[in-house]
C-alpha cells in the first residue's frame, strides 16, 4: 500500500509546456510515473514529451481520465487551475507553484470546503511543495528520485531541502520510505500534518512516521495532540528554526514567530509530552529512527 499516490495513478499536467512543466514532468515520467496528459492554453492538439497536450482540463479528463493533478502553472493564474482541476473531478492536486498570493489560496480553500460540502473531497498537496513520491512506483514532484528507496518509514515534512536530507538518510539505513510527501509552507496550504499522519496510521505498509516541522503556525502542537490520542505507531520529528529571531520569516512564509506562539520550544514541548521522539540534530535523524525501530524490535 501507499498514501495518496501510486503506481496506478493517472497524472496530467497543468502548464507542462513551461520550461519547469517540461524538466520535471521528464523527471517523473523517467521515474516511471503515468503522466497521461498535459494543458496549456493554445496548445490543445499538440504532443509535448509524448504526452497529448489540451486546452482545458474538462478536454483532458474527457478524452484520459486523470485522477491526479501536478501543477507547475506560473503564480497568477496556478490558483484558477487547481480549481479547475477541482472542479472537474481530479481527486488529488499537487501544486508544485511558489509565489501565490495569499487571497488567492483563500479562494482556493473556500471552494474546496464547497465542494466537500457536495461529497468531492478532494486532496490538495502544496502549494510551494516538493510534491509526493511513493519510492519505485511513482513520483510527482521536484524531488531527486533516485534518493528514495521502497520502505517502511512514512515522512511528512513542511521543508522541501530538508526532507531531501531525512530521506537520505533513511534510506542510508536500509530503512526505505512508504510516501514521502512535501505539504510546503505557506501559510494557506492543502493538506496538513494532521491530514497525512491519519493517512499513514491506516496504511499497514507504514510502520513508523517521520514528521518534520518548523517554526511558526500551530500546525505541529495540533498534530502532536492528535497523535497522542490516536497513533499508536513510533512517531518521530525534527523541528527547524531553533535560532531563527523572532519576528523575522525564515524561508517560507508561514515560518515566522509571533510572540510565544509557533516557537521552537513550544512545539518541542508539545511534541514531548505526546511521546514523539524528538530529534534535535538535523544529522541524526536516519540514526536515531533506525536505532528506535531496531530497539523497539526486539523487545517484541
Amino acid at each position: 500500500m501507499s498514501i495518496i499516490l501510486n503506481k496506478n495513478s493517472k497524472v496530467l499536467v497543468c502548464g507542462i509546456t513551461g520550461s519547469q512543466g517540461s524538466f520535471h514532468t521528464q523527471q517523473c515520467i523517467d521515474y516511471g510515473t503515468n503522466i497521461v496528459a498535459g494543458v496549456t492554453p493554445n496548445k490543445g492538439g499538440t504532443s509535448h514529451l509524448g504526452v497529448p497536450v489540451f486546452n482545458t482540463v474538462s478536454d483532458a479528463v474527457k478524452k484520459t481520465s486523470p485522477d491526479t493533478a501536478m501543477i507547475f502553472v506560473p503564480p497568477p493564474f496556478a490558483a484558477d487551475s487547481i480549481i479547475e482541476c477541482a472542479y472537474n473531478d481530479i481527486k488529488v492536486i499537487i501544486c508544485i507553484t511558489e509565489g501565490i498570493p495569499v487571497m488567492d489560496m483563500t479562494r482556493v480553500k473556500k471552494q474546496l470546503t464547497y465542494l466537500k460540502g457536495k461529497g468531492k473531497d478532494i486532496i490538495l498537496v502544496g502549494p510551494n511543495c516538493p510534491g509526493v513520491i511513493t519510492p519505485d512506483e511513482s513520483k510527482c514532484g521536484i524531488m531527486p528520485g533516485y534518493i528514495h528507496k521502497k520502505g517502511s518509514v512514512g515522512i511528512v515534512s513542511r521543508s522541501g531541502t530538508l526532507t531531501y536530507e531525512a530521506v537520505w538518510q533513511i534510506t542510508q539505513e536500509g530503512l526505505g520510505e512508504s510516501t514521502v510527501v512535501g505539504m510546503g509552507g505557506d501559510p494557506v496550504h492543502g493538506i496538513n500534518f494532521i491530514d497525512t499522519i491519519k493517512l499513514f496510521n491506516a496504511d499497514k505498509e507504514t510502520k513508523a512516521i517521520l514528521m518534520i516541522g518548523e517554526i511558526g503556525g500551530s500546525d505541529e502542537e495540533e498534530a502532536a495532540d492528535y497523535i497522542k490520542k490516536n497513533v499508536k505507531k513510533p512517531v518521530f520529528s525534527f523541528i527547524a528554526g531553533k535560532t531563527a529571531p523572532k519576528g523575522r520569516r525564515m524561508g517560507h512564509a508561514g515560518a515566522i514567530v509571533e510572540g510565544s506562539s509557533g516557537t521552537h520550544e513550544s512545539k518541542v514541548k508539545a511534541l514531548s509530552d505526546a511521546g514523539i521522539t524528538v530529534i534535535e540534530n538535523l544529522s541524526e535523524i536516519g540514526k536515531i529512527v533506525s536505532s528506535k525501530l531496531k530497539t523497539d524490535s526486539l523487545k517484541r
